[in-house]
């Protein structure tokens, strides 16, 4: 069932293998997708889906140095570049866009406040340009300003199309500005944009349909981490965690969107699959962080009906013919997390696929 064909928003997955959106930090300062980014792409075209890494929709949304943008007209030609890669390679695409919010910091953002729901700052430090920095305070947005942000949401998500992209994955997750304003300590707001699960779902849930009135529902993914406690975001409360995400799937799941999915470290589990039943559209999991996504689970979540299709990290940074190698019971190459972050070809794009 892994490697059987998926149908995802208008597109026909040739496999159930989708490419994590993974930060690599290769576009340079003016966050531009280069040559490299194209060939790193290109080679993965073989998985069912490939997710970009998240791209900033504002100055203001940068969380990295290096993190590609879809703001500019450059930026959106460096990706054309890379989408007319991976399809005359016959892969298929969507961009992540991510608002990145409180987690940045104005060495990052070209000077550019960071904004979140809450002058809320996360706890420790930020790598910058100039080294390791405290997290700033971030400007709370007043209700005024919400429309503006979203607007660049929706402006980034019509870039994306415009680049070529498949569609857009919205980046409700890992802590970024959408997932702050899902998160009960992020999100302090008095106002109806704060405060019970209903408020706090309320931006999210209103971006959604911004994006989906411009680009069509067929072409919009979302990704959340319910309870996923990073980077400053602490959903610690069982009952407070069903209730906010129940509210958020609730309302998207007339909208028809592309697909779900979800990071979490038990994606079998009654909460996960509770959200799968309420969504009832096409369902994506990954298990999460710090735990390396293995042949045997993704096979098995897929034979016992727990999704639709599996999304994969490291497996797919370091084998870019993940798609064969999985299902032709290959050996792997391991991946180099020294090599991650960085802005080079070693452990980018010199992964050899197999030659057996």
């Amino acid at each position: 069932m892994l490697f059987s064909p998926l149908t995802l928003g208008e597109l026909e997955l040739p496999n159930r293998l989708v490419m994590a959106p993974l930060t690599r930090v290769r576009s340079g300062g003016e966050g531009v997708p280069g040559p490299l980014v194209v060939e790193h792409y290109r080679q993965r075209a073989t998985l069912g889906l490939i997710v970009s890494e998240g791209a900033y929709p504002s100055p203001a949304g940068r969380s990295y140095a290096g993190q590609p943008g879809l703001v500019t007209e450059e930026q959106v030609a460096g990706w054309k570049k890379v989408t007319d890669a991976v399809h005359a390679e016959g892969g298929r695409m969507f961009a992540q866009v991510m608002h990145g919010g409180r987690v940045s910091h104005e060495d990052i953002t070209g000077g550019h406040p960071l904004v979140a729901p809450s002058a809320v700052a996360i706890e420790g430090e930020v790598h910058t340009p100039e080294g390791k920095k405290p997290y700033p305070v971030p400007h709370a947005l007043t209700t005024d300003e919400l429309p503006v942000v979203m607007q660049e949401i929706v402006t980034a998500s019509l870039n994306a199309i415009a680049a070529g992209f498949d569609g857009v994955e919205l980046h409700s997750a890992n802590g970024y500005l959408l997932h702050e304003f899902l998160s009960p300590n992020a999100n302090i707001r008095t106002d109806s944009y704060g405060g019970s699960p209903e408020n706090r779902a309320r931006f999210v849930i209103e971006t959604v349909n911004a994006v989906v009135a411009a680009v069509g529902a067929n072409r919009v993914g979302i990704r959340i981490s319910p309870a996923h406690n990073i980077q400053g975001i602490a959903e610690t409360d069982p009952a407070d965690v069903r209730a906010t995400y129940e509210v958020l799937v609730d309302s998207i799941a007339p909208l028809n969107l592309a697909y779900l999915s979800i990071l979490h470290h038990d994606p079998s589990g009654e909460l996960i699959q509770d959200l799968r039943a309420r969504f009832d559209g096409t369902f994506l999991v990954n298990s999460g962080f710090g735990v390396i996504t293995t042949r045997e689970e993704a096979v098995a979540l897929i034979a016992d009906g727990h999704a639709d299709a599996v999304v994969v990290g490291r497996p797919a940074i370091a084998n870019p013919d993940l798609a064969r190698r999985w299902k032709e019971s290959l050996p792997l190459n391991e991946a180099d997390p020294a090599t991650f972050y960085g802005d080079g070809a070693k452990g980018y794009t010199d992964y050899p696929v197999y030659s057996g």
